[in-house]
């Protein structure tokens, strides 16, 4: 190509460049509807959430009894159109209430930080992370929906069993973290069970008592008899081995 820009001799017409397909441009183009109905769609999430939040609060605040659909609907700036396409009714409300309870549960269980080393120090982070959920509002809430809806599920096993189950699991991870210190279970005693039964102990005491409490002094001592526990069975095993 001489710098005039002429083509010289025996120089062929360079190749037009093709048109880019318009479908890899769209592909990198969200369309406006996709993004509005994620955006709807993350609306309702929010709206769901601060509606179970603050019909936990009501709960522990008002009394279950207290907690209508439309009072919560009122705490939480909605309408009962609002309750009512989330979760149809207040016994469907107060069922994603539960749910939440024993999903937060899971959640600081599965992210709680156990640190290597000494029973005690283990211990304590396992009881820390279920006194997180256990004493937060939708974990006390929980408890007390169930105890005032335990007469409604003889009528529906199916929802009956989902709660067993879920407690189950949430009780499986507790014991998981405690065991992962190479501490056996004794046969006939099941060390998770007094840090759940305690807990739940602690959280449920709040019901009948208008000033708020964090038994810090109970749970350690709730530590103390937990970590006595284990490593006495620790203990036990290493001296049956050493017999073997």
């Amino acid at each position: 190509m001489s710098g005039s820009g002429a083509r010289g001799p025996g120089e062929a017409d360079a190749a037009p460049r093709p048109a880019r397909p318009p479908e890899t441009l769209a592909r990198h183009v969200e369309p406006v509807r996709d993004r509005n109905e994620r955006g709807v769609r993350q609306r309702g999430d929010d709206t769901r959430a601060r509606v179970i939040d603050e019909a936990a609060v009501c709960v522990i605040e008002e009394g279950f009894a207290n907690a209508s659909a439309n009072r919560i609907a009122q705490r939480a700036g909605v309408t009962w159109g609002v309750i009512q396409y989330h979760f149809g009714d207040r016994a469907g409300l107060f069922s994603a209430v539960v749910y939440a309870g024993y999903e937060q549960a899971r959640v600081c269980l599965e992210e709680a930080t156990i640190p290597e080393g000494p029973v005690r120090a283990r211990v304590g982070a396992v009881v820390e992370a279920g006194w997180r959920a256990y004493g937060s509002p939708l974990g006390r809430a929980s408890f007390e929906i169930l105890i005032n809806t335990r007469a409604s599920r003889k009528d529906d096993p199916e929802h009956a069993a989902e709660l067993i189950e879920m407690a189950r699991g949430v009780h499986r991870i507790g014991a998981r973290l405690l065991a992962d210190g190479g501490h056996r279970r004794r046969s006939g005693h099941s060390v998770e069970a007094l840090l759940w039964a305690a807990l739940r102990g602690f959280a449920m005491t709040l019901m009948l008592t208008p000033d708020e409490y964090d038994f810090a002094a109970e749970r350690e001592a709730l530590v103390d008899v937990l970590t006595a526990f284990l490593e006495e069975s620790g203990s036990a095993g290493e001296a049956g081995e050493t017999r073997a």
